[in-house]
């Protein structure tokens, strides 16, 4: 049975992480800050200038922790994992899928599916508590879309033109459900690559945390992350866990943006604009949203389909583990998350 791990973020610039016995040792200059038992881990985390020793990553590799370095602002730019596991039949399933047009659409019309109806229903939730007209119009739009879904043999094409058309529409009244009065946290519209306000900043970033906890699972049940179906092969882009997420986005990500943000527990102070126009988040903030996330993580919720009761940090292992089922012929269709 799969444990719900710990996920180690480290953002302190200049630390320095060493293998001490079984256990892994952050440092800060000559002082040991503290030491974590390797076998508590899932994964590491670590955000602009940290080192780690050669045995420390060698160690990792061995307890399938991966590693993963992101820029200082959440970019990301590269990871470390250790053997491939699973049964290679299972990725040359994968990938003759994924090289089949047919078979990409029926697994990327699932997932936008399970994508837009839980964007309908974090918008339905707030429409409730604060009755709002373009909510409800945008919720009228995001049910057309599932209906045009509806069709089996949707070409690939379609599909993605509907996800993108759905995506649109959610962040369109995304401003609505935000009700901190500072203006510092309005929201236009997407922006990524650069993030260029708070809010963008926010999102960016909780998606870098869930697209590496999303790329883990897949990679513990023997999928091959960087091959998708919705989004199609990019080198150094891992397609698969960004279609894994998109059923999670609305449901974790943007909820809990915009909880931190109505509950001020992140403030407009916490981020600061560049000369380049990009906005980034001082690092108490980062810090705040990083245990914001790992709380989040440990709550309990019962899996739609499943029946289960497990922690939010597990979803996205009974997901791929659902992928990975349908896959290898097992389920006659892939079942998203969809919450009630």
């Amino acid at each position: 049975m799969k444990h719900h791990l710990n996920t180690l973020y480290v953002t302190t610039q200049q630390s320095y992480l060493a293998k001490d016995g079984e256990c892994v040792a952050v440092h800060q200059g000559d002082a040991l800050k503290t030491k974590i038992p390797i076998h508590t881990l899932s994964g590491i985390v670590l955000f602009g200038q940290i080192s780690c020793s050669p045995f420390l990553l060698g160690h990792c590799a061995e307890n399938n922790v991966a590693v993963t370095w992101l820029a200082e602002n959440g970019r990301f730019l590269a990871s470390m994992h250790g053997p491939v596991r699973g049964n290679v039949l299972l990725r040359r399933e994968q990938y003759r899928k994924a090289d089949s047009p047919e078979a990409s659409a029926i697994i990327a019309r699932a997932v936008t599916i399970g994508k837009i109806a839980n964007c309908r229903t974090v918008l339905r939730r707030t429409a409730r508590e604060r009755p709002d007209a373009r909510l409800d119009a945008a919720c009228d739009s995001l049910s057309f879309c599932m209906e045009r879904l509806g069709r089996q043999d949707l070409p690939l094409n379609v599909v993605r033109g509907i996800e993108g058309e759905a995506a649109n529409l959610y962040f369109g009244v995304f401003n609505s459900l935000i009700s901190n009065s500072d203006s510092a946290f309005a929201f236009a519209g997407r922006s990524r690559r650069p993030p260029l306000d708070a809010v963008n900043c926010l999102l960016s970033f909780l998606y870098t945390m869930l697209a590496h906890d999303v790329r883990s699972a897949l990679e513990s049940v023997g999928l091959d992350p960087a091959v998708g179906f919705l989004h199609r092969d990019r080198p150094g882009r891992p397609s698969l866990a960004l279609d894994l997420m998109e059923e999670f986005r609305p449901y974790l990500a943007d909820r809990l943006a915009c909880t931190l943000i109505n509950r001020a527990q992140v403030k407009s102070k916490g981020f600061k604009k560049l000369e380049t126009g990009a906005v980034q988040m001082d690092d108490a903030t980062r810090k705040e949203v990083i245990v914001a996330w790992q709380e989040r993580k440990r709550e309990e919720v019962e899996h739609p389909f499943l029946q289960e009761k497990m922690p939010v940090g597990l979803l996205w292992h009974a997901q791929s583990r659902l992928l990975a089922r349908y896959i290898r012929g097992d389920m006659d269709a892939y079942p998203p998350f969809v919450i009630r």
